[in-house]
Order: structure tokens, then sequence, then C-alpha cells
């Protein structure tokens, strides 16, 4: 794999504790679709909040224990070294993330699109980031306003051109407000 030059990196997983005695660790997965993390090969692992290239992994092997995904790198094979990389993030250039299907979006190509108002055409800010809510996902727009990711509101999504168009239920907006 040859190393990206750009801040072009995605976090697909964060590390957890380390698992059983051979250097295995548990790390909270990123995405839904389990099926994602079979295709790697080789990671960067980061602190939090660090941009650019961390120190490369290589991955050994992945699976899923109940709904835990369970990584194993080459060069780790005791309880300390995987306990040394807990709280790191597992990241991978962009180019190689998983192709999504018609209609999906990756959570981070959300962030920093417009959100316009597609009755008035007034823009509502950006969104700045993403909440887990238990049913629809929610876009956190600049000022804290919370709106579901569902295709009944937002109406029309171009993350090339950094834009959502929504048409908001009568009274969300006031609804952010209280």
């Amino acid at each position: 794999m040859s190393e990206p030059t750009d801040a072009g990196w995605v976090t697909v997983a964060l590390l957890g504790k380390a698992r059983g005695n051979r250097g295995e660790i548990t790390a909270w997965a990123l995405s839904s679709k389990p099926e994602r993390y079979q295709a790697l090969q080789e990671v960067y692992l980061c602190a939090p909040a660090v941009a650019g290239l961390g120190e490369r992994f290589e991955v050994e092997s992945t699976w899923f224990h109940l709904e835990t995904l369970i990584l194993k790198f080459r060069g780790v094979d005791t309880i300390s070294d995987a306990e040394r990389l807990s709280g790191l993030e597992v990241r991978i250039p962009i180019s190689q993330r998983t192709p999504l299907e018609p209609g999906e979006f990756f959570q981070s190509d959300l962030v920093g699109c417009e959100v316009v108002d597609r009755r008035t055409g007034k823009s509502l800010g950006r969104v700045s980031d993403w909440q887990d809510s238990g049913g629809p996902g929610l876009l956190v727009v600049e000022g804290d306003v919370l709106i579901p990711f569902a295709r009944a509101i937002c109406v029309e999504i171009d993350t090339v051109s950094k834009r959502i168009a929504v048409e908001l239920p009568e009274g969300l907006k006031d609804l952010n407000r209280s």
C-alpha cells in the first residue's frame, strides 16, 4: 500500500481493552457492516485528534465476538502489547474505504455539508457532527440544531458539493430551540 501524503484518512474503529492472552484487542467498530473489517490488511494506529500518519500495523485477523470487533495485529502477541494500544484510533486511507451502496453515505462525508431549507433556500448552517440516537442518526448543525438523517427530511444529499437540502417537518426548528 502506498502511503497517502494528504489528510485523507478515516477512522474505522476505536481500540478498547486487551482480550485473551495472545495479543488480541477489542475495538468499537464505526461501521454498521461487519464485513467491512474482513478486508483490512494494514492500518495505522493514532491517538485521537492527531492528524496524519500514525504507526503502521499489519492486520493478522479480524472477527466479531458477539457484537464486539476483535483485532489481532502482527507482532502484538501478549496482553501487555495489546494494553499499550488501548484508546488508539484505527485509521485507513480514505481511498481504501469500502464502496457504498447507492443512497448510503459515510458520516465523515456529511460533516462540513451546508444544510439548506429547500422551501426557502435559506442556509441553516453546516453539519458539525453526527449523533447516533437509536433510530435514524442525527445531523448536528452549527448552533446545536439536530436534524434526523431520514430520506423524508434530507431530500437532496450531494457530498461532492457539500450540500444537503432538507424539508423540515413543522415545528422541528422550534423543538431545537427548547
